[in-house]
């Protein structure tokens, strides 16, 4: 606006000078369309050979967590740039915009943002936008640049010291044909030895017969498969009112608070009972029908729980099955050496229906409420009473109860539990 602003006042001086032949208006012409000339190429040149590169600490973060980067700005010429504002076009909540710099010749410029990670998701980081102007303020130009870096916010994980499952039926003297790294009491086969093996996978009696080195394989102890069976049926959810307290940011002198659900209350459920059963060594796999239909086999090794939290950072609630139809369509994931941990706010009991057929076939079962009543929604009630009938353990959670005392004890005394 500016720029028409002079633009037009030089018309006006050219209209004048014209019909007056006064000298001054045709300077004034001139002098006017000198400095709009001048301030374009001013603001043009002040967004010429910068680059911006962007360096991530961790591509992976979690829920009350700090994310942190460095943002890098070079000035590739030798003339200075009075001011250059950076903005930060990222979709991570509580991103910080951007920032305004003046940048000497032939040097760099550094930011480092912290960014607080309120909300599990995978989120962008980028693009960038340059803005620049003269020092007259006729003109404010940008440019694009395409720096952009992906970061994983894994859900907030707490410790379950007192969470236990109901043992499964496991049968006798049956090996898992899965090849492990630890040491079990199923030999599968034995190999050549090679540098890194430990000594006690020795087998000496090879060894001696073969005038050469020779190691145990193993497989898998035959121990019960757990699997989280985690609801994300959209129509049973229920946000509440309140917002709970992540954390006080120092900088900011301000509390971030994040707004309670039951879906955030189901993902954390299952992102910590996976960590702890994992931590206990036990086979954990998951089963989910969210925006798509997520299934992780069991296993026992490390890489498990990251599987499972990566997969829990983009889970949404947008399924369009109920969880009773979700466990007719699985029900060939379970087997009787299975133990099922269905965490649900589902107030719809006719799911606990398709959970009975399960368990007739040997099938075991927890039940992980969360009282989407306490979060403003329907009453679960009737649900509760088809579990208790079923003898199904139940560990229900209120809004704003630690998850560590809700799973402490099962308000439903199932059969078998240890």
């Amino acid at each position: 606006m500016k720029a028409l602003g002079v633009l037009f006042l030089a018309v006006v001086c050219f209209v004048v000078a014209q019909g007056t032949s006064i000298p001054l208006f045709f300077y004034l012409f001139y002098l006017l369309l000198a400095l709009l000339l001048l301030a374009y190429l001013w603001s043009w040149a002040n967004l010429q050979g910068i680059s911006v590169t962007r360096d991530v600490g961790t591509r992976r973060a979690q829920v009350g967590e700090e994310a942190r980067e460095r943002l890098m700005i070079d000035n590739n010429w030798p003339l200075p740039k009075l001011w250059v504002e950076v903005e930060d076009h990222s979709d991570m909540p509580l991103h910080a915009s951007g920032f305004v710099a003046y940048l000497p010749g032939n040097e760099r410029r550094r930011w480092t943002v912290r960014t607080p990670c309120t909300m599990r998701g995978k989120w962008t980081l980028g693009p960038v936008t340059l803005h620049s102007g003269d020092p007259f303020g006729i003109f404010k130009l940008q440019r694009p640049i395409d720096t952009t870096a992906d970061i994983i916010v894994y859900p907030a994980t707490l410790d379950l010291p007192n969470f236990k499952l109901p043992s499964a039926e496991l049968p006798g003297g049956t090996d898992v044909r899965t090849r492990s790294f630890h040491v079990t009491p199923n030999v599968s086969t034995i190999r050549d030895y090679v540098s890194g093996d430990s000594f006690n996978r020795i087998h000496w009696r090879s060894t001696a017969r073969t005038n050469k080195l020779m190691v145990k394989e193993f497989e898998l102890d035959p121990t019960a498969d757990v699997w989280l069976v985690v609801d994300m049926h959209e129509r049973s959810q229920a946000i509440g009112e309140m917002h709970r307290t992540l954390f006080r940011d120092r900088r900011m002198n301000r509390d971030i608070q994040i707004p309670e659900s039951t879906e955030e209350y189901i993902v954390s459920a299952a992102a910590s009972i996976g960590r702890h059963l994992l931590n206990g060594s036990r086979n954990v796999g998951m089963l989910a029908w969210g925006q798509h239909r997520e299934v992780i086999p069991p296993e026992r090794e490390a890489r498990q729980l990251y599987k499972i939290l990566e997969s829990l950072a983009i889970l949404r609630a947008h399924g369009t099955q109920q969880l009773g139809e979700v466990l007719i369509a699985e029900a060939s994931q379970f087997s009787r050496s299975s133990t099922m941990v269905v965490i649900t706010s589902s107030v719809d009991p006719t799911w606990v229906t398709s959970l009975q057929q399960l368990l007739y076939r040997g099938v075991r079962a927890v039940v992980v409420f969360i009282d989407q009543e306490t979060f403003g929604g329907l009453p679960g009630t009737p649900t509760l009473h088809k579990l208790s009938e079923l003898n199904v353990p139940v560990y229900r959670v209120e809004q704003g109860q630690a998850l560590k005392d809700a799973l402490q004890q099962p308000t439903v005394a199932g059969r078998g539990t240890r």
